[in-house]
């Protein structure tokens, strides 16, 4: 097969009022042969003037194969009209190396407000790349296009919201003349290329992730969909969750970069945030809520998100220092407690850690604390167990998962850490997102020598998930540094996606 393959393009017309819209779109599969690399239509209107549309990534068949979405809406301007009928061919470069799919050097034709053009080989094509699921939204539309030569009986969606625990079979309906499900509006053309349209719908309510497969009944045998391998699944926007230690006010330009931190919040659309060490003036000891840097960071966000925080002791001689949570999604419940034998608001081993209670749309309740311990002279053994003792009973039946969160003052591998292994009930969620072999040998496997196998890890901030927690950790990446937004703080932050499993 070649490195790119055109699955199908589409040319609809829509009008609304006097005004008409082009809007061509192009799914397109590549070979997966390194990270960097770019994936273009070249395409001309009637006008034979040539353009180049950059395709964005849009989800993987497995490690060997991705799907590429391209897409432009043109509208008419007093010297140029419409494209109408395009050409067009597909490129993709990747190390060097350029490779085409241009219909064997042809070109690929696609007349105006055709609708669907279905690469050859390729009998049944779900159509719409939607990239996920949308709040809300409990009904999922889903079109197909279906060779006209199979003589179609029947055509089915097989579907399940709880990865195939159960199947459920939604049926479609013929539409007899092409209906865009994405834009409602009839073809110039309707089924010029030789398809059917289908359409269906999935009562998905409040499932977190869907998956389906199509299937087309026919004189001439039964055909199914394979364009996304064995099922297609589409899901709402994963849990997002960043951890960061600010440093206590300690740092040069503190209020550019407290800025600096509500950007980062609100460009990586991050869901729940875990602070330590964050200050407002002492004040005798009564505090001054609007020097709180959690406070200042929430009130810089697009829109301020739910926000719970709690001071341990005197930081730095001048500040009240504690921990903090915001979260984009209600609080239902949220407790701050100290952990530490030591409750004297001017000794630096007291802490206090911040629990809250979120309730995450389609996933459900989350227990989350931000902690900031001691080393492990200074009282972490205690500190911790007091902490574990203390989630475990919040982590109720209705709870969907438990995430002790912050900095743990423990460097991974050492002492600390391997007392959090013993206890067999935690897990470290970036070491399983960027060293899953690593973490088996550690925390399932139990490899007695497995603390050399982190000399290298130098992180003391972790998000720890209880086991048996009904979420699994995407990705796990640092922020904060040089490359990525800059320093903020003394500590690098850390976010990480999750879904439900």
């Amino acid at each position: 097969m070649d490195k790119i393959n055109l699955i199908y393009a589409r040319n609809v017309i829509t009008r609304k009022a006097t005004v008409a819209q082009q809007n061509l779109s192009f799914i397109i599969l590549v070979d997966n042969l390194v990270y960097d690399k770019s994936v273009d239509v070249e395409w001309a209107g009637e006008d034979g003037v040539w353009h180049t549309l950059p395709a964005s990534y849009h989800s993987s068949v497995d490690h060997a194969q991705e799907y590429w979405i391209a897409r432009v809406v043109c509208a008419p301007t007093p010297d140029r009209s419409l494209p109408g009928n395009i050409r067009f061919a597909l490129r993709y470069r990747a190390s060097g190396a350029e490779y085409w799919d241009n219909n064997d050097g042809d070109n690929y034709c696609l007349e105006a407000d055709s609708g669907i053009s279905v690469a050859p080989g390729r009998p049944v094509v779900t159509t719409g790349f939607e990239c996920s699921l949308i709040a809300g939204e409990r009904l999922l539309p889903v079109t197909v296009a279906v060779d006209s030569a199979l003589d179609t009986d029947r055509v089915t969606i097989h579907w399940t919201g709880d990865n195939w625990k159960t199947t459920h079979k939604s049926p479609c309906r013929f539409a007899r003349n092409y209906w865009d499900a994405e834009f409602f509006s009839n073809a110039r053309n309707p089924n010029q290329y030789g398809r059917q349209i289908w359409n269906g719908a999935l009562k998905v309510g409040d499932a977190f992730r869907v998956q389906y497969r199509v299937s087309c009944e026919s004189r001439q045998g039964l055909f199914w969909d394979d364009t996304f391998a064995n099922s297609r699944a589409l899901q709402h926007r994963p849990l997002k969750v960043m951890i960061l230690n600010l440093h206590c006010c300690q740092e040069d330009n503190q209020d550019k970069k407290l800025s600096l931190i509500a950007r980062a919040i609100d460009e990586r659309d991050v869901d729940i945030v875990c602070l330590q060490e964050v200050a407002e003036l002492w004040n005798n000891g009564q505090g001054d809520w609007e020097t709180n840097t959690a406070r200042i960071i929430n009130e810089r966000l697009q829109s301020p998100y739910h926000l719970v925080t709690d001071w341990s002791h005197l930081g730095f001689g001048r500040y009240r220092e504690g921990v903090a949570i915001l979260s984009r999604h209600p609080i239902r419940r949220h407790e701050a407690k100290y952990v530490s034998g030591s409750h004297d608001p001017y000794s630096i081993h007291s802490r206090k850690v911040v629990m809250a209670q979120v309730k995450v749309p389609y996933v459900g309740l989350i227990n989350v604390f931000s902690s900031h311990l001691s080393w492990w002279d200074d009282g972490f053994p205690e500190q911790f167990e007091k902490l574990r003792h203390w989630a475990a009973n919040e982590h109720g039946s209705q709870v969907t998962a438990t995430m002790l969160c912050g900095d743990f003052n423990i460097k991974a591998g050492s002492t600390g850490y391997q007392l959090v292994v013993d206890s067999n009930e935690y897990d470290d969620q970036y070491l399983l997102a960027n060293s899953p072999k690593i973490f088996r040998t550690i925390f399932e496997n139990q490899d007695p020598h497995w603390p050399s196998s982190l000399d290298h890890d130098h992180r003391i901030d972790y998000i720890f998930l209880r086991k048996g927690s009904d979420l699994c950790v995407t990705s796990g990446r640092v922020v904060f540094t040089d490359q990525d937004f800059g320093r903020v703080s003394d500590h690098f932050g850390y976010l990480m996606t999750f879904v439900p499993r």
